[in-house]
C-alpha cells in the first residue's frame, strides 16, 4: 500500500472519530473543490450567525432606534459583556476582560499600567526577543515614557535576568513566526517571585489552546480576535486585568468611556471600577457586535478538546509531510514536543515565498513570514484531517514543482 493510500485512509477514520467535526457546519467554508484554509492563525474563517446578526444590528438596531441602541440594545456594556464571553475561553472567571481598541493599543495601556503597578525603583522592562514587531515597537516606546530601560530576550532568557530593577515583562504566549509555545505558568511564576508585573500576548494562543490566566496567576494580558477566535478583519481585541489589580490599574488612556461617571462631564478624571478601566473612548460597535456573534460558534465547545484535536492535526500533517516530501527539502521550526507547540506548523524552505504563492493558487491557503517560512494554522474548530492529508500532498506536489 502507497503511503498516500494509507494516510489517506487513516485521515477518514480520524474524521469519523472526530467529535469536532460537526462543528464545521457552523462556518462559512468552501466545501466544493480541493480548497483547505489553514490561515487562520492570521484570519478565522467567517461563522455562519454573523451576516444575519449584523444586518440585524445596522438595519434595526442603527437602523431603527439609533441612539436608544446604547440602552436598549445594550451597546454601552458589550465590552464588559463580550469580555465575559471571552473569558472561559483563556482561563478566567468574569469581570476582568474589556474588549475594544486593537492589540497594539491594548499592548500599549498594559505595558505602561504594568510599569505604574510595579512602582518606585523598578525601572526595567523586559520584552521578547521574538515577539510580533509591533509589540517591540510598542514596548520602546513605553519604555522611553516611563523612563524604563528596555532590554530584549528570548523567553528561555528571562528567568535569569529578572532582578529587583524589573518592572515589568511582556511575553508571547506562542511565537507567531514558529509556533513555539513558551511555559506560560514557570515564566508567570518567576516574574511574580522577582516581584514584577507579567503581561502576556495571546493573540496565537486564545481559542487554539488552554491558557489559564487566573489559575497561573497572570497579571495582564491582551489578544486580538479575529484569528482563532473568528471575530472578523480588524476585530476589536480585549484587555485582561486580574481582579486584585484593577482598583490599581493605571491606564495610560483615560478616557471618557472609563471614566467612573462618563457623563457626567468633568474635567478632571476618576477611573470606573473593575475592567471598565481598561476603555478609552467610543467602542467600535458594528464590529464588536459581529465579534459577540462569532463567538456563538464556542457554545458547548471545550477549550481541551479544541487542543487535543489540534496536536492531533498537526501530528497528523507533520506525518504527512515526513512521508510525502523529500527529506531536506523542508525543515519543521515548529517544536515537535506537544508541550512546546501552539496551533500551527512552520517549515523552512529556501524558495518558501514562491512555494506559498504556489499553493494558493490551486486551493491550499496558508502564508510566509520572511525570510524562509511556509506558515500552516490548524483550527479545529473546522478544520478535518482530511484536508490536512490533502495540504500535505499538494505541498510536495508544488516543492516537486518549484524544484524541477
Amino acid at each position: 500500500m502507497s503511503d498516500v493510500t494509507a494516510l489517506a485512509g487513516k485521515a477518514l477514520e480520524l474524521d469519523a472519530a472526530d467529535e469536532l467535526g460537526k462543528l464545521r457546519e457552523r462556518f462559512v467554508l468552501d466545501d466544493t473543490g480541493d480548497s483547505v484554509y489553514l490561515d487562520g492563525n492570521s484570519l478565522g474563517a467567517l461563522p455562519a450567525q454573523v451576516p444575519g446578526r449584523v444586518e440585524d444590528v445596522v438595519r434595526r438596531q442603527w437602523g431603527e432606534l439609533r441612539i436608544r441602541s446604547w440602552t436598549e440594545s445594550g451597546w454601552w456594556t458589550a465590552p464588559e459583556r463580550i469580555g465575559d464571553r471571552i473569558a472561559p475561553l483563556v482561563g478566567a472567571a468574569e469581570g476582568q476582560i474589556v474588549v475594544g481598541d486593537s492589540t497594539s493599543v491594548n499592548v500599549f495601556k498594559a505595558l505602561v499600567g504594568a510599569v505604574r503597578l510595579a512602582g518606585e525603583g523598578r525601572d526595567e522592562i523586559l520584552v521578547d526577543a521574538t515577539t510580533f514587531p509591533t509589540d517591540g515597537y510598542i514596548a520602546e516606546s513605553a519604555a522611553r515614557m516611563t523612563g524604563c530601560t528596555l532590554r530584549p530576550l528570548t523567553p528561555a532568557e528571562v528567568p535569569g535576568a529578572l532582578g529587583d530593577r524589573t518592572a515589568a515583562v511582556l511575553l508571547n504566549h506562542v511565537d507567531y513566526r514558529t509556533g513555539r509555545l513558551h511555559d506560560l505558568p514557570a515564566l508567570t511564576a518567576a516574574v511574580r517571585a522577582a516581584g514584577a508585573v507579567s503581561v502576556w500576548d495571546l493573540c496565537h494562543s486564545a481559542g487554539a489552546l488552554p491558557v489559564g490566566l487566573d489559575r497561573h496567576g497572570v497579571d495582564l494580558a491582551v489578544g486580538c480576535t479575529y484569528k482563532y477566535l473568528n471575530g472578523g478583519p480588524g476585530s476589536p481585541a480585549y484587555l485582561y486585568v486580574r481582579s486584585d489589580l484593577q482598583s490599581r490599574f493605571d491606564s495610560p488612556l483615560p478616557g471618557w468611556n472609563s471614566h467612573a461617571e462618563p457623563f457626567g462631564m468633568r474635567p478632571s478624571y476618576e477611573a470606573g471600577d473593575g475592567a471598565v478601566r481598561g476603555r478609552v473612548g467610543t467602542p467600535d460597535i458594528l464590529s464588536m457586535l459581529a465579534l459577540e456573534a462569532a463567538l456563538d460558534v464556542w457554545d458547548g465547545v471545550s477549550v481541551d478538546a479544541v487542543r487535543a484535536k489540534s496536536l492531533a492535526l498537526t501530528d497528523f500533517f507533520l506525518e504527512c509531510v515526513e512521508a510525502y516530501v523529500p527529506a531536506g527539502r523542508v525543515e519543521s521550526v515548529t517544536p515537535a514536543a506537544h508541550a512546546e507547540r501552539g496551533s500551527q506548523v512552520a517549515l523552512r524552505a529556501d524558495d518558501a515565498g514562491a512555494v506559498m504563492e504556489r499553493l494558493i493558487t490551486v486551493g491550499v491557503v496558508g502564508d510566509f513570514r520572511a525570510p524562509d517560512v511556509l506558515r500552516f494554522g490548524f483550527t479545529p474548530l473546522y478544520l478535518g484531517f482530511a484536508e490536512v492529508e490533502r495540504a500535505a500532498r499538494v505541498l510536495a506536489d508544488q516543492l516537486a514543482a518549484a524544484a524541477a
